[in-house]
């Protein structure tokens, strides 16, 4: 998946419709600057996140900017209710890219075991991202940081995602385009890393000191790729 267009525009929008909600709710929040101290937050908790590996989440944060606020027993329907506002938003700017579903059809049909890792904030939004384009019928599992609470390049969230089939570390492929979390992260382990460069930076193959054991330009060249695997 990629952001259609620039993020600023909807990420303004989402968390107005965040602070709209709550305030619908009953609570008291300041409309013009609620949103710009939620998104603070985040940004603080974003930094944390690289820093350490671990996933707080979208909720933790806005329960604890609530809290500051003098709410201390909201629901957690409410806040649920409020993130899946947010992301409503948010969600209208993904795309998928257009050779994802023929790609997992192809390894489908091949026989391959399908599972995705992602770095997010939300567990839900992760879900319901996959079920609005259609693919999460082609996956085993999804496992997100948020979920499990470590964040790739972990090691721990590549292992949670190894044990979903009993396999070895040598027995799996991970496929993404950050070099250091999912290559690097997935190297550490044991696993074949290959780095999808199609949206990279022309300078991050040099910048980086990561080496890819494969490079792709599109998914469309995967299939082939674990063929060649097999056989060698």
């Amino acid at each position: 998946m990629y952001g259609r267009s620039a993020w600023e525009p909807y990420i303004a929008q989402a968390d107005e419709a965040l602070t709209e909600y709550l305030c619908s709710q009953g609570m008291e929040l300041n409309i013009n600057t609620f949103p710009t101290e939620f998104r603070k937050r985040l940004v603080d908790y974003f930094s944390r996140r690289e820093k350490d590996l671990l996933e707080a989440t979208y909720n933790s944060v806005l329960r604890e900017l609530l809290l500051e606020k003098g709410y201390e027993d909201v629901s957690s329907d409410v806040t649920r209710e409020a993130l899946d506002r947010l992301f409503a938003v948010t969600q209208t700017n993904w795309a998928l890219e257009d050779d994802s579903l023929p790609t997992l059809q192809k390894l489908e049909k091949s026989g391959y075991r399908l599972g995705i890792i992602s770095n997010a904030g939300d567990d839900q939004d992760v879900q319901q991202l996959t079920r609005r384009f259609g693919i999460r019928s082609y996956f085993d599992f999804i496992l997100t940081s948020a979920a499990c609470s470590y964040r790739k390049p972990h090691p721990r969230i590549f292992e949670l995602a190894l044990a979903n089939w009993y396999l070895l570390p040598s027995e799996a492929v991970m496929v993404g385009d950050s070099l250091t979390a999912d290559v690097q992260g997935a190297q550490n382990v044991g696993m074949f890393g290959v780095w999808l460069n199609r949206r990279a930076d022309p300078q991050m193959e040099i910048q980086e000191s990561v080496r890819p054991d494969a490079s792709l330009t599109s998914l469309a060249e995967l299939p082939a790729l674990l063929d060649q695997l097999q056989v060698a």
